[in-house]
């Protein structure tokens, strides 16, 4: 039973029995993305202080530039991950393909997967706007003992065995689940230890807080702006209240919190959307539908959706639940 201010270390020991295949692997592993985390929060606090900002003078496989910290905390995860000997996998949102982990003692018997966007918003790290970690776990489909492969990799979200995200802010917070509901944990800096502040976090059914970059209005498909002019409009509990940060882990978390939806469709210039289905939309899926929300691309349940690459995008509608179903209204009334 989850109790508040019990440490992290505590919540999953006693919860270990939840864990799928629960023998102490899962446990493990989620502590390892803790330990990752606590080394890139020390990073993130450094911002400014030295030179760790700015771009690198290098584009990732998405086609962005590349921050100093998006390597930084790249390098801290994959490290972290394949030093505990944990995974049998790993694939990046900052990589151009899935690292294969060999030379260890039980190579290739490991039985998890893990699929992470190392510093989510990073463009924001600059001036000094929350960042993120988003971090996806699957149980591998090939043969224990044998490499992995691009199937374990491109396996729908419905499978996940885990997902969660860490949010550098005011303060920094854990908020995983493992498919029984949904806990956040707040970093104590000062011991360095994280303490259960948010057990079983929920979204609220409905919400009035509506997130999407209205400067690409003129690009969204009619749906979408249909549902905009309805959050707009002065009848019953509207208009809306518009929020938007510009970093996803950010956007979820408030809008979990407070009741809301989060919205990055398709456009002229991205028609599949922006976000990656593996990094970002499957993981923050997983967490809204164990909150009680719900994920969408405007048509069919994200976790529902076939990989068919490693970067693949997607439009991507997620929040409280009766928020996301309305917009789904506009789009397939405008389909």
């Amino acid at each position: 039973m989850a109790r508040k201010n019990q440490t992290l270390g505590e919540f999953i020991i006693e919860n270990q029995a939840e864990f799928p295949y629960a023998n102490g692997e899962l446990s493990r592993l989620i502590n390892s993305i803790r330990l990752a985390a606590k080394m890139v929060n020390h990073e993130v606090n450094k911002a400014g202080l030295v030179d760790i900002t700015g771009a690198v003078g290098e584009v990732n496989v998405q086609g962005e530039d590349q921050q100093k910290l998006d390597v930084l905390a790249n390098e801290t995860f994959i490290k972290t991950l394949t030093n505990r000997e944990i995974v049998c996998g790993i694939a990046s949102e900052e990589n151009d393909d899935f690292i294969t982990i060999t030379g260890q003692k039980n190579d290739n018997k490991n039985k998890y997967v893990v699929l992470i966007d190392p510093l989510d918003g990073s463009s924001n790290i600059d001036v000094n706007v929350s960042v993120g970690t988003i971090f996806s776990v699957y149980r591998r489909v090939t043969p224990v003992g044998t490499p992995v492969t691009i199937d374990d990799f491109l396996q729908p979200g419905n499978l996940q065995v885990a997902a969660g995200y860490i949010i550098y802010g005011t303060s920094t917070m854990l908020v995983f689940t493992t498919g029984h509901g949904v806990n956040g944990f707040t970093l104590n800096p000062a011991l360095g230890t994280y303490y259960l502040s948010h057990p079983n976090m929920q979204f609220p059914v409905d919400g009035n807080i509506y997130s999407v970059n209205e400067g690409n209005y003129v690009h969204f498909p009619q749906g979408i702006k249909n549902y905009i002019k309805y959050c707009q409009e002065e009848k019953d509990d509207r208009p809306y209240t518009s929020r938007y940060i510009g970093s996803l882990v950010s956007d979820i978390h408030r809008n979990m919190i407070k009741g809301g939806i989060y919205m990055y469709p398709s456009t002229a210039k991205s028609p599949n959307g922006k976000l990656r289905l593996l990094y970002e939309c499957n993981p923050v899926a997983f967490i809204a539908e164990q909150a009680g929300g719900k994920a969408s691309d405007g048509y069919r349940r994200i976790m529902d959706i076939k990989p068919e690459e490693l970067h693949q995008r997607i439009p991507f509608i997620c929040g409280s639940k009766n928020m996301v179903e309305k917009a789904e209204y506009f789009m397939q009334e405008n389909q």
